[in-house]
């Protein structure tokens, strides 16, 4: 396990799911997590609990990240209590899988709000607000790289976050920050799986090399490394995190 101690990490959507998994693992690797989220604070208060049940330190603020005054708070308290802000994960996304045809304006826009204006929004303030030598991970998606039906406004609000991370990378490298993403493939989460029929998972987890979809702490351990000063010379990166997925 990397050693995170004194680092004071912001993950977004860290309620439930792969961002709780993310915030449990970066606070066994010592930092300071703050779990932010934007619906249920008795999944957040919950993520809490877990984390400091085993001995780390972790608080919930809530926040909406497609708000930028709302993100603005989010790093004015997180400050005000830890006095910095070492690593942000840009984690908070949501996924609505529609034909193209069938996709409504109000689904067009909540997602592109949540999931590019979102990761926009706490990059910006990061830009001037995150401590020099700081790390920033963003999310994207392994669904970028085949033509699923149904995920055409998803996969593009992702195609948007690399290209915001490649190009952020550049504009803040000269503060020490470096700045990835990280595609997951698909993920036994609620988020991914609900809906779905097993026989859709079967053959979903059957694109990966070890005949299985991924669990939430395979993610979380990639983001443990990119959060450490190991990992400082990576840098404008998107890192596959599928299984060998085709």
């Amino acid at each position: 396990m990397k050693n995170l101690t004194d680092k004071v990490i912001l993950v977004t959507g860290a309620s439930r799911g792969i961002g709780a998994a993310i915030a449990r693992a970066l606070a066994a690797a010592g930092a300071k997590v703050i779990v932010n989220y934007a619906g249920s604070q008795q999944a957040a208060d919950q993520t809490v609990s877990e984390i400091t049940s085993h001995g780390g330190e972790a608080i919930a603020i809530r926040a909406d990240v497609s708000s930028a005054a709302d993100v603005k708070t989010l790093f004015d308290t997180t400050i005000a209590l830890y006095g910095k802000i070492d690593v942000l994960v840009n984690n908070a996304g949501i996924m609505i899988t529609k034909l193209l045809k069938d996709t409504t304006d109000e689904d067009f826009t909540r997602q592109f709000d949540i999931n590019v204006r979102g990761t926009f929004n706490t990059m910006r303030e990061a830009a001037t607000r995150l401590s020099d030598k700081g790390s920033i991970i963003n999310f994207s998606s392994s669904v970028n790289r085949i033509m699923l039906p149904t995920y055409s406004t998803y996969v593009a609000t992702k195609a948007a976050v690399e290209q915001l991370t490649r190009v952020f990378s550049k504009e803040v490298g000269a503060r020490g920050l470096n700045v990835n993403s990280i595609s997951p493939g698909p993920t036994n989460t609620e988020l991914f799986t609900k809906g779905k029929p097993q026989e859709v998972i079967d053959k979903l987890s059957s694109l990966s090399a070890f005949n299985r979809i991924g669990e939430p702490d395979d993610i979380a351990k990639i983001v443990v490394f990119l959060a450490s000063d190991e990992a400082k010379w990576i840098n404008a990166q998107n890192i596959g995190a599928n299984g060998g997925m085709a």
